[in-house]
C-alpha cells in the first residue's frame, strides 16, 4: 500500500520540488504552485493535477483508483485511492501533474537531461 511518503519520494525527485501545505494539508508544489495534495478529510486520497480529457478517460476506465466529488465537477483535478494504485502509475501521474504546473523552461530543462528512448 502506497503512503504519501511514496508520494513525497516521487515528487522530489522531480526539479524544483518543495514539500508544503495547501489547505492545511501536505502538499507539493513547484515554483509556488501546487501540483499534489493528501485530503486529510478523505484518508488515503490524493488530489492529482491533470488534464479534464484525462480525468474523464480515467473515470471512465471503471479503475477503483479513480474518484471524484462535485467539489472537483469541471477542473483538472483527480483523486487517487493510494491504496489501490501500483507505484508505477501513481509515478506516471505525478510526473503528469508536475508536467501541468512547472515552467515550461523547467520541463524542457529536465527532459533534456533524460536520456533518449
Amino acid at each position: 500500500m502506497l503512503t504519501w511518503d511514496d508520494v513525497v519520494a516521487i515528487g522530489t525527485a522531480l526539479p524544483e520540488v518543495e514539500v508544503s501545505t495547501s489547505y492545511r494539508t501536505p502538499a507539493l508544489r513547484v515554483r509556488g504552485k501546487s501540483f499534489a495534495r493528501l485530503r486529510t478529510e478523505a484518508e488515503g486520497l490524493l488530489v492529482l493535477m491533470c488534464q479534464l480529457d484525462e480525468k474523464e478517460a480515467m473515470l471512465a476506465s471503471g479503475d477503483p483508483a479513480f474518484s471524484t466529488t462535485p467539489h472537483y465537477d469541471g477542473y483538472g483535478a483527480i483523486l487517487v485511492d493510494l491504496t489501490k494504485i501500483d507505484g508505477g502509475h501513481l509515478a506516471e501521474l505525478v510526473e503528469e501533474a508536475w508536467r501541468i504546473k512547472a515552467p515550461v523552461r523547467l520541463r524542457a530543462a529536465f527532459d533534456a537531461q533524460r536520456p533518449a528512448t
